[in-house]
């Protein structure tokens, strides 16, 4: 699967929502119609946009928006979540995180608790990650063993220099892209920030978090 069918097949499920099991099942579905070979594609194209995504930067913004700290796991599905926005919104992000501060999904959140979102609005698309290998088993049949195979063709597609084709898991083994810093730095967020850095202040409505990065 190219770049352009896998934007595609991502704006497409919007229709049914932005997120939530009306989106999810869709896109399970449509994959599911796909030859197992463009199904390991579309995950080993899911995978490096993530790789993308996985920026110092970006994981600053999700910080902020999150009232200060943003975890491992809801990082990797804020990732996903902007690419639920679409693929110019995700690109531009990429570029420059601070852009989200244009999103209505994002500017609908600022001012108020976090506590008051709803799941709907929560920014994060946790279960885009398992849809390709539910799809795949839809496709080709159950597996006892736990997406093994699934995983070992996504890597193969990935190439020897790709980070795709591997189960969801913390990314404790390398670092984001740019240079380190915190989301609790006043000065740095509001540098590299600084629409965002207003929008969520840590000791506002959002609430306050530790990093323990």
């Amino acid at each position: 699967m190219d770049t352009d069918s896998f934007w595609a097949l991502l704006e497409d499920s919007r229709r049914h929502g932005f997120g939530g099991d009306k989106r999810d099942a869709w896109l399970r579905q449509a994959l599911a119609c796909l030859s197992a070979g463009e199904i390991v594609g579309f995950q080993a194209c899911l995978d490096r946009m993530t790789d993308e995504a996985f920026t110092w930067n970006l994981w600053g913004a999700a910080d902020r928006i999150f009232g200060g700290w943003c975890s491992d796991d809801d990082f990797r599905a804020f990732q996903h979540w902007m690419m639920g926005l679409g693929r110019a919104a995700f690109e531009a992000a990429v570029n420059d995180a601070d852009v989200l501060a244009y999103a209505p999904e994002v500017l609908r959140l600022a001012g108020r608790p976090r506590s008051a979102w709803p799941a709907e609005d929560r920014p994060g698309w946790p279960t885009l990650d398992r849809l390709g290998l539910e799809a795949y088993e839809l496709a080709t049949g159950p597996s006892d063993d736990f997406g093994d195979a699934f995983y070992a063709a996504v890597r193969r597609a990935a190439g020897p220099s790709g980070h795709g084709g591997a189960p969801p898991v913390p990314y404790g083994s390398r670092d984001p892209s740019g240079s380190r810093w915190t989301a609790r730095d006043e000065e740095e967020a509001a540098r590299r920030l600084p629409r965002l850095s207003v929008m969520f202040p840590l000791d506002g409505p959002t609430g306050t978090g530790s990093d323990p990065r």
